[in-house]
């Protein structure tokens, strides 16, 4: 696999994981299972048959 087809297979990958992340942290404010004013919110990123673990954590201001 080049190196450009590369990239562009993570950039897909990681599109996916922010656009339905973002969907799915906007369903959960709408139906108001958050309280509060920030969402505190964690993602781990793990790949099969690796050792790879990576944690990435946050705030989200609400509405």
């Amino acid at each position: 696999m080049s190196e450009d087809a590369f990239n562009m297979s993570i950039r897909k990958f990681l599109k996916e994981v922010g656009v339905t992340s973002q969907r799915k942290i906007e369903e959960t404010v709408r139906k108001g299972q958050v309280g509060g004013e920030k969402l505190k919110v964690r993602m781990t990123l793990t790949a099969d048959g690796t050792s790879l673990e990576h944690v990435v954590t946050g705030e989200i201001e609400l509405p």
